[in-house]
């Protein structure tokens, strides 16, 4: 009899010592979109387009439509001008802000015959063309100073730099591709686009991210035809929408699992 009061004495002092932790909440209430280059980084371009131009076009618009349609979201954007802003503090800003997403908006170059959106989370580099559009996006950071010093010694120009740290933002992983999912489905059946699909690299903008965060290939400023589409005021609004309707739709999907 003493042994059984011992053991239940004993199995309860067991279980009223473990702390129970409250199922977090999830609410989508902060998103970063960030332009990509800007001010002396002109990025690729067109016969006329630079990716400057058109991305900073796109991102304004996602945000302006987010801002209209989802008050309870606070947008951030990395640059509203055409100013140069460093990959490290581009995530720098999501960090410091506690932004839920990070969404960063570019143009693709390639032969002139290549078309169609891809939208990159980071990890692995499946293919060799995967690897060149990570290598092209972040030659960015030879134009900053101390770039070694702030980027771990990592070198652009390196396959091996990029494989080294292209298993960061795993924990983040599962929900950068539910989001990039979903923009290229909407690319693909609203837009009507050509989707090249969903696709993993390692970019250093998304490498210091401490959240979702997707890096998003709206078409080819190197295919003459795709230029045009992507210099056009209104198919630019088209994109926008596009990736608005996959914000809203990744909000709505995660906070229903409340």
């Amino acid at each position: 009899m003493k042994n059984i009061v011992s053991l239940t004495v004993l199995v309860f002092l067991l279980f009223s010592s473990f702390t129970v932790y409250e199922k977090k909440e999830i609410k989508i209430r902060t998103v970063v979109i960030d332009a990509g280059h800007g001010g002396k980084d002109g990025g690729c371009h067109g016969a006329s387009a630079k990716e400057k131009d058109v991305a900073l076009k796109v991102a304004l618009q996602v945000g302006e439509l987010i801002e209209s349609n989802l008050p309870d979201v606070n947008v951030i954007y990395t640059r509203k001008t055409d100013t140069f802003v460093e990959l490290i503090d581009r995530a720098g800003i999501a960090n410091k802000n506690h932004a839920d997403l990070f969404i960063s908006i570019h143009c693709n170059s390639g032969p002139s015959t290549a078309y169609g959106t891809e939208t990159y989370t980071m990890g692995l580099h499946k293919t060799d063309g995967n690897l060149a559009v990570a290598q092209r996006e972040n030659s960015v950071i030879l134009q900053e100073e101390n770039y070694e010093k702030n980027y771990n010694g990592f070198n652009p120009n390196s396959p091996q730099s990029h494989i080294l740290f292209s298993l960061y933002q795993s924990a983040y992983l599962d929900n950068s591709l539910r989001f990039a999912q979903k923009v290229e489905q909407q690319f693909k059946t609203r837009v009507g686009r050509t989707s090249r699909g969903v696709k993993q690299a390692g970019f250093l903008v998304l490498w210091k991210s401490a959240m979702p965060s997707t890096l998003i290939e709206i078409g080819f400023l190197t295919n003459p035809k795709e230029e045009r589409f992507l210099n056009d005021k209104t198919n630019q609004t088209y994109m926008a929408s596009g990736i608005y309707r996959a914000f809203k739709e990744y909000k709505q999907e995660l906070e229903a699992m409340n």
